[in-house]
């Protein structure tokens, strides 16, 4: 028997950052990478071939708020949090 669509929107993607810097795409996969390094799925939307679009990270409505804190909690920790996480991955695998 077929499974029934969920038409619920909690799992709807939504915008969680947005840019057109010259290192957006940069940003985007960072952004990315730490969503997925804390169980948030996300996709990144945007085009190499044309660097002058945005690019964005979305992630599903339900996870949006705890997304938003992460990559807050990431910003402010900044490039030495960023070491010190990888550091600490490292020691565990």
């Amino acid at each position: 028997m077929p499974q029934q669509p969920d038409d619920s929107h909690e799992m709807d993607m939504v915008v969680l950052f947005s840019s057109s810097n010259h290192d957006a795409e940069m940003e985007a996969m960072q952004i990315h990478g730490v969503m997925e390094a804390n169980g948030i799925t996300s996709i990144v939307v945007g085009t190499s071939t044309l660097p002058v679009l945005e690019f964005e990270v979305q992630v599903p409505l339900e996870n949006l708020e705890e997304a938003q804190r992460i990559l807050a909690e990431a910003q402010a920790a900044g490039p030495a949090g960023a070491a010190e996480a990888e550091a600490a991955g490292e020691e565990g695998a």
